[in-house]
């Protein structure tokens, strides 16, 4: 069964019309083009401006409030900055959740006990983050270091996967390039493929072109993938006792864009739409476990200067929020 499901992330954008820059801001504005390496025409300039000035006043008022105990998470001036809220969500496309038998080796687990702390990282199974930049490619990432954390378990060796194979070579199986994919048919992809490149054989390019698929240059290969059973306890044994686990989420708020430290909690959340791929690679809790500061640790693929170091920490065992137990699969090797 190959189900119509796609999903897209975040890229950048443009903006409409602009009222005069604020002169006490000039300096900072300079610095996070800078930065960013950011350049713009003298009429788009006015425009990325006023959208960032903006911007910026939605991160003060947050972290003010967060100051008075208001949120339990910062947030802070990124690359993404020069985009509106309509243009982040017009990069992204709800999924349909496709009607798949689901999880069965999961389900006998329910009964395991399993740690209160995991972090997969810090156990050797997750390779550095990765900016997925102009293409909308979190999809791929998001499979390329699932099949990196289990050809870990497997082999002992972490070697970093081609997300540019899959961009370039799932079409196939129905996924669009730098438009939009979908992490079910990037397994689908690597399973009927017979290998996956590495990103040092196949490198990426943030932008789709043909299929340079070389099977000499194949260096890790799956005999199948299965979906967690969506909830979250599932999800925590599909964590504990499997490894990185490829996810998605409802991303489709100003709080995830500038998302910075912190348990990200975002009472507009969806817990069934999905809209953006990353990778599940931990949990744990902060104070006591019994006062509701657990979290989800995943990692993202927007470079280190999104978040904390390119992660971010979910509301655990909070209805589901976000949808991060809605659309969880893992690869077999």
């Amino acid at each position: 069964m190959t189900p119509a499901v796609f999903l897209a992330i975040l890229c950048l954008g443009m903006a409409s019309s602009s009222p005069a820059p604020d002169p006490v801001s000039d300096a900072e504005w300079q610095r996070w083009k800078i930065k960013h390496g950011k350049t713009y025409s003298l009429e788009e300039e006015g425009q990325r401006r006023a959208v960032w000035e903006e911007n910026m006043k939605k991160i003060i008022l947050h972290n003010g409030e967060n100051g008075l105990g208001k949120h339990g998470f910062t947030m802070e001036m990124n690359a993404f900055g020069d985009m509106t809220r309509e243009e982040f969500r017009k990069l992204m496309t709800e999924i349909p959740i496709p009607t798949v038998k689901r999880g069965k080796s999961v389900q006998k687990r329910l009964s395991v006990d399993v740690p209160n702390f995991i972090n997969w990282k810090k156990r050797g199974y997750v390779t550095p983050v990765r900016r997925q930049g102009k293409c909308n490619s979190c999809w791929a990432f998001s499979v390329t270091g699932a099949i990196e954390g289990q050809m870990f378990r497997k082999t002992g060796q972490l070697i970093p996967l081609s997300a540019q194979n899959l961009v370039d070579c799932s079409r196939p199986q129905g996924n669009r390039g730098c438009y939009i994919g979908n992490t079910y048919l990037a397994l689908q992809y690597v399973k009927e493929n017979g290998g996956l490149a590495s990103e040092a054989s196949y490198p990426y390019e943030e932008k789709e072109g043909s299929c340079r698929y070389n099977p000499h240059n194949s260096t890790a290969n799956i005999t199948g993938f299965e979906f967690v059973p969506a909830n979250e306890d599932a999800l925590m044994n599909a964590v504990a006792t499997i490894g990185p686990i490829s996810v998605a989420v409802d991303a489709w708020h100003d709080s995830f864009q500038f998302y910075k430290r912190g348990i990200y909690y975002e009472p507009n959340c969806s817990s069934t739409a999905v809209n953006h791929a990353m990778l599940l690679v931990g949990y744990g809790f902060i104070g006591e476990e019994s006062d509701g500061r657990k979290y989800w640790l995943v990692k993202n693929s927007m470079g280190l200067r999104w978040g904390n170091r390119g992660y971010m920490k979910i509301a655990k065992d909070q209805r589901n929020h976000c949808g991060i137990a809605t659309y969880a699969l893992y690869p077999k090797v």
